[in-house]
């Protein structure tokens, strides 16, 4: 092995490194919001994540930096799930009926940032786009697979069940005597096609 190879090898170790401890403290930072919403000190998060408060400066430089990398962490997870959810569950409907429930996670988990997400900062402008273009083609994979074997009706389109489950979750966690996630699932349920 040649020493361009080592280098070329420590330097991907590094980069994989780096991307490991960024996930960290991504995760960190979004279980930070959970318990307390966006305005967390950093401080907060810092320990979470195990790291100083200058490492998440110097990865972020501004509270909407993090709020955006964490959200899009946060949907990049959730479309990564879909096609892992249909390689791997026993049926489409299955994987779909995951897919959404991690969905609901991730929508009712969003303590204060869709206030942040409404303000006036053009950092948060582009994340609702970001958000469409992500998770609808992966919802719409789940619910066509499901529908080729059957299993749900084929007049649902992603961005109306989507929207339609979104809408069950508003104001999730205000009130105790609400539970989305089982009216989510009447939904779900509702989609199926029984023989």
């Amino acid at each position: 092995m040649g020493e361009s190879d080592r280098g070329s090898q420590t330097s991907a170790r590094k980069r994989a490194d780096a991307r490991r401890n960024e996930r960290s403290l991504l995760d960190a930072a979004g279980a930070a919001f959970l318990a307390a919403g966006v305005d967390v000190p950093v401080r907060d998060i810092a320990a979470r994540a195990g790291v100083g408060v200058g490492t998440i400066y110097r990865h972020f430089p501004t509270r909407a930096d993090l709020i955006v990398a964490v959200y899009r962490h946060q949907v990049e997870a959730c479309a990564e799930a879909g096609p892992t959810l249909l390689a791997t569950s026993n049926t489409p409907y299955a994987a779909l009926a995951r897919w959404i429930d991690l969905f609901v996670d991730f929508l009712v988990t969003k303590h204060g940032l869709a206030e942040a997400l409404q303000s006036d900062d053009a950092t948060f402008e582009a994340l609702h786009a970001y958000f469409l273009d992500r998770l609808v083609p992966v919802c719409a994979r789940l619910l066509d697979a499901a529908a080729t074997a059957g299993e749900v009706r084929p007049d649902v389109a992603a961005y109306e069940l989507m929207r339609g489950v979104g809408n069950l979750c508003i104001g999730a966690g205000r009130d105790p005597r609400y539970e989305a996630r089982r009216l989510v699932g009447l939904l779900i349920a509702g989609l199926r096609r029984y023989p």
